[in-house]
């Protein structure tokens, strides 16, 4: 019988961590049992009564984690005698707690996801980048997105939140006043109610309220990545940046922040995409003039091309596959 594999998500909604779980969940099936353990996920889920029938067996078991609360509850099955190989993901780039370290440590392998998480967190580690489904994010030059007024979007996706650059996004998408066929749609869950009326306040300012769209999250994302010509992500921190590496999975021309994530690690400024100075709007609103009146090149074809070769969900599953099976 296979080994049994199982991930666990103890979250409310779904996130990016939840995007990367799915994307390398169906490369498993071939070599594990593999199963997914929580809520507001897809997957082959089991019922608590399922997980603890699986980790009291005498069956290869490995539980990989991604966040505290789900170690903690892990580690109490541990401590009650179950018996599996633990895994547990780092996401944030932040410096870990007391806490996030002492549960990191009682797992059995800790993957980080960047170079500068591997380098910084202090304790033993593996790098395994995230991968995007390239098969499911493809480019469709003719999707539209209804209730958008303009032809060509500039789209940023994720949480809405200051430390995503969304502030500095504002001040640089002030350009759009003479593009009038050009909209911004920002899309994501709003952190702070206040944080979306001060962004709002900045729309008016520039005089582009018409230009400027605010979604809330969504499952569809894929459609607002198809839709959009450029995609920004101006964050000035990041555990990873799957939205960027997913943008150009489907052919946007990407702006992202240097050495943020793995903004710098998958972007080569000006040959798949372009780089700036996180916080740095004059620079940010530059491109993005050059790019609307196409003095500097869209790359999205480039960047589809770095996704496909060296960041793809299949790979990153057969880097965990190895990871999984060194018992």
């Amino acid at each position: 019988m296979k080994p049994v594999l199982i991930h666990t998500h103890f979250h409310r909604r779904k996130t990016g961590v939840t995007r990367s779980i799915e994307n390398v969940l169906p490369f498993f099936d071939d070599d594990f049992e593999t199963y997914v353990y929580g809520s507001n996920i897809d997957g082959n889920k089991i019922t608590t009564s399922k997980l603890k029938s699986i980790l009291f067996s005498d069956l290869k078991t490995v539980v990989h984690c991604h966040r505290n609360n789900e170690i903690i509850g892990m580690l109490w099955y541990r401590f009650l005698g179950a018996k599996f190989k633990l895994i547990a993901t780092r996401h944030a780039e932040t410096v870990p707690s007391g806490l996030t370290k002492y549960l990191l440590k009682k797992a059995d392998k800790v993957i980080t996801l960047i170079k500068s998480m591997s380098t910084n967190l202090g304790i033993d580690n593996t790098l395994i980048a995230h991968g995007v489904r390239v098969e499911e994010f493809v480019p469709n030059p003719e999707k539209r997105l209804e209730k958008i007024k303009q032809d060509n979007v500039i789209l940023n996706a994720g949480r809405v939140r200051k430390a995503k650059g969304q502030l500095v996004l504002l001040e640089a998408a002030k350009v759009l006043k003479e593009q009038k066929n050009w909209a911004l749609v920002i899309v994501g869950k709003v952190d702070k109610p206040l944080f979306l009326e001060e962004l709002k306040t900045i729309t008016t300012k520039h005089e582009i309220e018409n230009q400027v769209y605010f979604v809330d999250e969504t499952r569809d994302i894929i459609s607002y990545y198809q839709a959009a010509k450029i995609v920004v992500a101006p964050s000035f921190s990041e555990g990873f940046s799957l939205v960027t590496a997913e943008a150009m999975s489907c052919e946007c021309t990407v702006i992202a922040t240097k050495n943020v994530g793995v903004h710098s690690q998958l972007i080569t400024n000006g040959k798949n995409g372009y780089l700036f100075e996180a916080g740095n709007s004059p620079a940010l609103e530059l491109l993005l003039f050059k790019l609307m009146k196409n003095q500097i090149s869209h790359l999205g074809k480039q960047g589809r091309e770095e996704i496909v070769q060296n960041w793809s969900a299949k790979k990153e599953a057969q880097n965990l596959i190895e990871l999984y099976k060194l018992w």
